[in-house]
């Protein structure tokens, strides 16, 4: 009698989502518009992402233009973006706003590196808990014998390593962003 590892499969999938997502509002040197995805802006009476009031181009290496579709909405954008501290300078032209990434400090790169840390724990908790989640079926099944437990847990372990060693590959990308 086989367990079935799909929805743990899934459920690692998912908290590679969830870590890569993360990862895409972690500012690096680099423009990259995803960094704005956070952030929400009084417009029409309603909270909305700026990407709904606005396109968003890499107008260069170290640098978005953010141009709203409707002029009014231009300040409550400049605001927004100001309130999200999110390390990065922005002003006013004609063309809307311009975003842009100054270098890091070492401070900051320190910084960034810290909470990509604490970002790939929590990815790592919750595959544990999914782990232990599919552990406990298995002691719940008594058709199972102790050397199918035991194979089956073998399997399951390297479902585990497997989605760990993704997990670790992704930060050690991100990381290497960070400390360009």
């Amino acid at each position: 009698m086989a367990h079935d590892f799909n929805e743990f499969k899934k459920s690692g999938e998912k908290v590679l989502e969830w870590l890569k997502k993360e990862y895409s509002g972690i500012r690096t040197n680099q423009a990259t518009p995803s960094i704005l995805d956070g952030v929400s802006v009084d417009a029409y009476g309603s909270k909305m992402s700026i990407n709904q009031v606005a396109s968003i181009t890499v107008s260069g290496p170290k640098s978005l233009l953010v141009a709203p579709w409707d002029a009014t909405v231009l300040p409550s954008i400049d605001r927004a973006i100001r309130e999200a501290n999110l390390g990065i300078s922005v002003a006013q032209d004609s063309q809307g706003i311009r975003v842009s990434f100054p270098d890091l400090t070492s401070d900051r790169r320190e910084l960034l590196i810290k909470t990509l840390k604490e970002k790939l724990e929590e990815a790592r908790i919750k595959v544990r808990t999914e782990r232990e989640k599919n552990l406990a079926e298995m002691d719940k099944k008594p058709e199972l014998s102790k050397d199918d437990k035991f194979r089956l847990k073998n399997d399951l372990q390297k479902l585990v390593d497997d989605i760990n060693s993704k997990l670790e590959e992704s930060a050690g990308k991100k990381e290497k962003e960070i400390l360009q």
